[in-house]
């Protein structure tokens, strides 16, 4: 049930509803434009005037320091902060101390890299949560897949990974090597 006297829309007001709004420079018209980052208000002067506003406010989080912790390498507290690819503890000690924690586990897939030999294939999450596997010798060897690797020898050419696919017919395996990419029974 929603409450009648909570609006719809909360301090972000409809995109179109502001769209007749008066740029607060030159007072002429501002209008939604498209760029690299997503939708944003922009004067209809450009490039005579330069006036450029989010289409949506985002909220800063005040950092929240963690009582009762540590940082390993200097010692002081640790906080919760807000980045530009979200929330992290780090240290409140920065610039000096450059520590953050490490927020993901990385899990062993239990494969050797076929590219150097020498390390596993760790499993990985990247900034937007869709999980990887690359090698643990990163960045001297920077051998990457997207889905999970199995050991085997592909029945083509020999290549010595495996890659577990979920595909409309049953799970198959499919060589690691781009050029082959052949796919064969689980």
């Amino acid at each position: 049930m929603s409450n009648p006297e909570k609006p719809l829309f909360s301090h972000h007001e409809h995109a179109l509803e502001k769209s007749s709004e008066a740029c607060p420079e030159c007072n002429s018209e501002l209008t939604i434009k498209h760029g690299k980052s997503g939708p944003f208000f922009g004067c209809v002067s450009y490039p005579n005037c330069k006036y450029t506003r989010p289409v949506v406010e985002h909220e800063r989080v005040e950092e929240k320091v963690l009582a009762g912790s540590e940082c390993p390498e200097c010692g002081h507290e640790l906080a919760v902060k807000q980045g530009r690819y979200g929330m992290f503890i780090g240290c409140t000690n920065f610039p000096e101390c450059h520590h953050i924690e490490e927020t993901h586990h990385h899990e062993d897939a239990g494969v050797v890299c076929p590219k150097c030999q020498k390390a596993d294939l760790i499993e990985r999450t990247n900034r937007f949560g869709k999980t990887f596997y690359s090698c643990d010798d990163y960045p001297k060897c920077k051998f990457v897949v997207n889905h999970q690797p199995v050991d085997g020898a592909c029945e083509k050419c020999g290549y010595t990974l495996l890659l577990k696919r979920k595909m409309a017919a049953g799970e198959k395996l499919q060589c690691a090597s781009k050029p082959c990419g052949h796919f064969q029974k689980a």
